[in-house]
This record gives structure tokens, C-alpha cells and sequence, in this order.
């Protein structure tokens, strides 16, 4: 079976219903199937769905973003975090190379900062109300670079 690119408008809801990112207004969302692009407990849903088609999805936390793990939460001195002005909610890189993880501050005290390296996602249960735009077969060539080219496609 060929590969599919399929583009969809959605909107993310956590369990509360409280929207916490949408396609609305914008750009669909546009994926190549099977190379890991979107979390896997919606892809399964989106590869059955054809274009028109609109379904309310709810993804549990290990087929999302999977479940917190503690192991990725640190306390760090205070003196060693980037701004001294450091709060709870600020985000940025743990090092100085393009992949080193994203942390989240999720504590602070007068002596240490507690950082959370989990996805913000992590651990939550996640309902997407989508609507597949289009399917269409992969080309060759997006097929070799393992993502999609084109109008509405991710960039590098």
C-alpha cells in the first residue's frame, strides 16, 4: 500500500475541553504517513478517514505524548539557570546544541529551580476534533526524504 500524504484541520483539547492549540484559521496540517511525523493514536485514526470525512478523536497519554516520566525532572541551583529572573512557565533549551531537550520551570525557591525535560503534553489525555482536507499517494521523492514537499508541508 502506497504511503499517503494527508492534510487535516483540527483542534487539540485537553480533558477540562480547555483548546490548547488549533489549525482554525490557518494552514491544514499536512503529514506523511508512517514516518513518525504526528503522535501514533492519532495517525491510526486519520489513515481510515478520507477527505470530507470529520471525527472527534481522544488520544490516551501513551499514544500521545506518553506518561510523565520523574526521571526527566531535575533540581538545579538557582545560580545556574541562564536569567536570574528566572519563574515558573519559562521555557528553553537544557544546553547549547539544536536537539538538547526543552525544560520547562516548574519550581523555583530561593535556592534551587526544578526543571520538567517532559513534554508540556506529557501524561494527558488528548481529544482532537479533526477534518482530513485532502489524501493524496506519496510521491517517490518524498518518500526517499521522509516528509512532504510542497504547499502546505513542513519546512527545515
Amino acid at each position: 500500500m502506497a504511503n499517503k500524504v494527508i492534510s487535516f484541520h483540527y483542534t487539540l483539547t485537553d480533558s477540562t475541553g480547555k483548546t490548547l492549540d488549533s489549525s482554525a484559521g490557518g494552514e491544514p496540517l499536512t503529514f506523511l504517513e508512517g514516518v513518525g511525523q504526528i503522535i501514533p493514536g492519532l495517525e491510526s485514526h486519520l489513515r481510515a478517514m478520507k477527505a470530507g470525512d470529520k471525527k472527534n478523536v481522544t488520544v490516551p497519554a501513551k499514544n500521545a505524548y506518553g506518561e510523565k516520566d520523574p526521571g526527566n525532572v531535575v533540581e538545579m541551583a538557582r545560580d545556574k539557570m541562564p536569567a536570574p529572573n528566572i519563574k515558573v512557565g519559562d521555557r528553553f533549551r537544557a544546553g547549547n546544541t539544536p536537539n538538547a531537550p526543552v525544560v520547562t520551570v516548574t519550581k523555583v525557591t530561593d535556592t534551587h529551580v526544578t526543571l520538567d525535560g517532559n513534554h508540556p503534553l506529557a501524561g494527558m489525555d488528548l481529544t482532537f476534533d479533526v477534518e482530513v482536507t485532502a489524501v493524496r499517494d506519496a510521491t517517490q521523492e518524498e518518500l526517499d526524504h521522509g516528509h512532504v514537499h510542497g504547499a502546505g508541508g513542513h519546512h527545515h
